[in-house]
């Protein structure tokens, strides 16, 4: 039958109190105990999101590369709507030299246009949201990946995430915390792959 390695630990631990309250020797118990839990190698270990998303390399240069992508797109919606915005000044102001039939055309022609700048806005938003959702994904699924590979180098059997605000984790032992190193090693494998 196979134990885990928290269930030997916290048997040890019992063991050791109970010889220790045998013995009546506190110091002992201190010393059994604290040998006990330094050798137990953690299953469960926890990286911090919240030190991810501000220390990690490519999560920097994504949201640079999605920020820049976004103000492009935005400046080209905005130079279409000034483009738009200056026809429909200009109609107004000759309007009144201009016959029925020529205000009716020109009327058409700038809802027309009005209706095809919506429709790119609305595109040009659904796309960028696209590229978001693209980037995102390839993040969860670097991140994944490494974490899988790191768990299995370690010996983790299980890598949580903890994030502030999010209540799935209120606490975790400061030992446990292997954020930092994660972080290291993401970077060190990011600046490889930008080589």
């Amino acid at each position: 039958m196979k134990i885990s390695i928290v269930t030997k630990s916290i048997l040890v631990l019992s063991i050791a109190a109970g010889l220790a309250a045998c013995n009546q020797n506190k110091g002992g118990e201190k010393a059994v105990a604290t040998v006990a839990a330094s050798s137990a190698k953690p299953e469960i270990v926890f990286i911090n999101q919240d030190s991810i998303i501000a220390k990690y390399e490519y999560i920097k240069d994504m949201n640079k590369r999605l920020e820049a992508k976004g103000k492009s797109a935005q400046n080209d919606v905005n130079s279409r709507q000034q483009a738009i915005q200056r026809e429909v000044a200009e109609y107004q102001k000759n309007a009144g030299n201009l016959s029925a039939d020529q205000r009716a055309t020109t009327e058409q022609r700038l809802q027309r246009k009005g209706q095809e700048f919506q429709q790119y806005q609305q595109n040009a938003g659904a796309q960028l949201q696209n590229e978001q959702f693209t980037e995102q994904s390839k993040l969860y699924d670097k991140l994944v990946e490494f974490t899988k590979a790191y768990a299995k180098e370690k010996g983790y059997k299980m890598v949580l995430t903890f994030q502030k605000g999010n209540t799935n984790m209120l606490y975790g032992d400061p030992n446990l915390d292997v954020t930092a190193d994660v972080i290291k090693r993401l970077n060190d494998d990011y600046a490889k792959e930008k080589k």
